[in-house]
């Protein structure tokens, strides 16, 4: 499936990279879509198609385009958000923002090259969300099918606009539990498992009852992706995320995790989390004490937790589920894929 995704992605890139524009253009189509294309766990297209062969739809090459639509779209998301945390590294690599600045810096182009690195990511994850539309619409599907998932369609993306804007205001205000479980129900459990499932179900004619099943089963497995992910931000391995563990804490981010850190804080953890969380030059050391402050209050403990409770509650509304076996088993296996992962 990831390997027909990627084929569907490279295909559309063959068409864009000859655009024959020059004044660094093409180095700057080239790094797009290098990105693109340099790995990721294509979730969403895996949900979307299991989405529509759950409703009865068939394998075809329109449903892979549709699908692959969609990591097109999580690219602009990755690429913009990669901006606002300022983070330098993204799946083991330097982000487009700071790829654009080395290519500033290498060609000795005049003023700022991290400016400039930040101003081109920005039109490069424009461009994501532009050709995102292209894709999908160009996929072959039938154009009443697309105009039914068009709605849709619209509401995942500013769901996804409202969860980005929600995780500014949880850092901006200190966060809290309850805010961090709003920011991944509209910035992950929605617009990485519960929509593009039911936009796959959509494309296929699927019945308001199992539209209905698929958020009762991707709500929660989205809720446990984005606690999975939250864990390995902090503890993963970087050789297998691809991300320093200092990131999110030198960033302060607002996750559960945290959330339920500082819940369950003594006075002197709390001292050390305000003054460590969020600086952005914590070291290993640092990063070392916050690790061992989230241990100890129980905090990770209760994440695991959480996860495995949403993850048996998505299965559960799986097996209630009138959708194909073929369907129920890939779904299944996504499910464990998305919340027992090392990457």
């Amino acid at each position: 499936m990831t390997e027909r995704v990627d084929r569907a992605l490279r295909e559309f890139f063959d068409g864009q990279l000859d655009f024959g524009a020059d004044g660094g253009w093409p180095a700057v189509l080239l790094v797009t879509a290098q990105f693109v294309l340099g790995g990721g766990k294509r979730l969403r297209p895996q949900f979307c198609y299991w989405g529509w062969r759950g409703a009865g739809g068939g394998d075809c090459e329109a449903v892979i385009a549709a699908a692959a639509s969609l990591e097109m779209l999580h690219a602009f998301a990755l690429i913009h958000d990669d901006i606002m945390d300022a983070s330098d590294t993204r799946r083991g690599r330097p982000t487009v923002h700071r790829s654009l600045a080395s290519l500033h810096q290498h060609n000795g182009w005049r003023g700022a090259s991290e400016r400039f690195g930040v101003n081109a990511a920005i039109l490069c994850g424009d461009l994501c969300a532009f050709w995102s539309d292209a894709m999908l619409h160009g996929c072959g599907l039938p154009a009443a099918r697309l105009a039914a998932a068009r709605p849709l369609l619209d509401r995942m993306r500013t769901e996804l606009s409202a969860g980005q804007y929600f995780d500014l205001g949880e850092q901006a205000s200190g966060g809290s539990v309850e805010g961090a479980l709003r920011v991944i129900r509209y910035k992950a459990a929605r617009y990485t498992v519960e929509r593009p499932l039911q936009l796959g179900g959509v494309l296929a004619g699927a019945d308001p009852t199992l539209v209905r099943a698929y958020s009762e089963y991707g709500i929660p497995i989205g809720e446990a992706f984005q606690l999975r992910d939250d864990v390995l931000g902090v503890f993963g391995d970087p050789a297998l995320t691809g991300k320093s563990v200092l990131d999110d804490l030198r960033e302060g981010k607002a996750t559960v995790l945290m959330g339920l850190t500082r819940r369950a804080a003594t006075p002197a953890q709390l001292a050390l989390i305000d003054r460590l969380h969020g600086d952005a030059g914590l070291d290993a050391d640092g990063a070392a004490a916050l690790q061992h402050t989230i241990m100890d209050t129980g905090a990770l403990d209760r994440v695991e937790n959480m996860i495995e409770e949403r993850t048996a509650a998505a299965l559960k509304a799986l097996d209630r589920a009138a959708l194909a076996d073929e369907a129920r088993v890939a779904l299944r296996d996504l499910a464990i894929l998305a919340t027992h992962r090392q990457t």
